[in-house]
Order: structure tokens, then sequence, then C-alpha cells
């Protein structure tokens, strides 16, 4: 039995990149599409929040002297590039998908709704929303959030590269410490660059927990929807 029924499983952008110094590794999003299956086949219903930071990101864009807006938008195609290309990824492996934007773009992709992503994963399918939210100066992981919450998810995982949630950025601080669980106010008070502070409230204000774990290390998924203590949960 998976822990829960129904995910909003978010993904960084750059971890796409794997051992590469920019776009899409083919092995990396290889691996990403297998772990989505593994799950998949456990019967729960899978939505997805892809960053595009391996592309591009626009507020660092903005920072080069790039318009906010149009930088923003930029990196919202970006996010439709690296979602059609864990589309093909999974529909390789036999796992149907539904690429759902949040800005009209057909045929690439359909207009995102609420009721046509949760009948498409309610008959199967992968929904993978792109474009974040439609709108600039919010970041995909406020999208996550977003969406979490209208497909009426459990959960919304976010998979990095680091094992879960720390007093400090592990990669730098060799003294931080890990939290097993934490409250979205202690995140917030703390001011821990877990994710977007937007998308924190937004989780709290609406109940969605969030659960984050290494996505880089395979098998982790399943792991976490087969109920191991392997990241950080962050609650009421």
């Amino acid at each position: 039995m998976a822990r829960f029924k129904r995910i909003l499983l978010k993904l960084s952008g750059e971890s796409l990149m794997g051992e590469k110094s920019y776009g899409i590794d083919p092995e990396r999003i290889a691996q990403y599409a297998e772990q989505v299956k593994e799950v998949h086949d456990m019967g729960v219903e899978i939505g997805i929040v892809i960053g595009g930071g391996n592309i591009f990101r626009g507020l660092s864009g903005s920072q080069q002297g790039f318009d906010r807006v149009k930088g923003d938008q930029m990196g919202m195609l970006a996010t439709v590039i690296n979602s059609l290309a864990l589309s093909s990824a999974l529909e390789q492996i036999g796992v149907k998908t539904r690429v759902l934007t949040a800005i009209r773009m057909e045929p690439i992709g359909e207009f995102y709704n609420k009721w046509k992503a949760i009948e498409a994963m309610q008959e199967g399918r992968v929904c993978i929303f792109s474009a974040g939210t439609g709108s600039p100066y919010f970041t995909t992981d406020t999208g996550s959030s977003l969406r979490g919450v209208e497909i009426e998810a459990d959960v919304m995982l976010k998979g990095t590269r680091v094992d879960g949630i720390y007093t400090a950025d592990p990669e730098k601080d060799p003294t931080a410490t890990k939290f097993d669980n934490i409250s979205y106010d202690e995140v917030l008070a703390r001011n821990l660059k877990v994710m977007d502070l937007s998308a924190v409230v937004m989780c709290r204000d609406n109940g969605l927990p969030i659960y984050v774990f290494n996505m880089d290390k395979y098998g982790n998924l399943k792991r976490v929807m087969e109920g191991d203590d392997i990241g950080t949960l962050v609650h009421p």
C-alpha cells in the first residue's frame, strides 16, 4: 500500500542537468521517469511540476538586464521544454501522460484546468503541469503549491539533491543538522530556504503537507511512498 493516494511531485530544473552544465541529461531524465513509473505502478495518482533553471531562470535573467516580466515568461517556456522531455521519457516506458500548460499553447500542451487534471489522473495518466502559474513574479515552488492544493493532493513531494531540510545549507555548512519533521511556522520563522516562502504559506493555509527528500538517489521516490522516513516532513 502506498503512503499517499495522490501526490504533487516538484522536481528541480537544475537536477535535470545531471553532470552537464546546461540543459537536459538524458540519463537523469530517464532515471526520473523510471522512479515515477515505480510509483505509478503502485496505483498512485501523480501530478508533476518541473522548474526551468537548467535552461533559463527569470529572476537571474532580470539581474542580467532582461525585463522581469519577459524574463519570467522565458522561464515559463523553459518549464514547458522540461515537461515535454519528461513526458516523452515516461511515454517511452509505457506511462501515459498529459502535459497541461498555464498559458494557452495548443497543440504543445492542453490549457490547464483542475477538473481535466483530476480526471486524467483518475484514468491513470501522469499529469505534468507546466508554465508555472502563468503569471510573472511567481516561482515554480509557488506554482507547485497552487497545483497541489487545486488537485487536492495528499502531499507535495519536493525532490531535491539533499535528503531533507537542514538548519543551514549542508553543502556550505558542515555543522548543519537535519530536521526529521518541522512545522510550517518554524520554516517561516527560521527563513529556511527549502522553497519559496509564499509557497510554504499557501501549503500551510490549505493544509497541504510538504515532504522534502533526495530525488537524485535512485529508488527514493518509491521508498517515500512505502513509508520510509528518508526526508523531512513539513506539517502544522
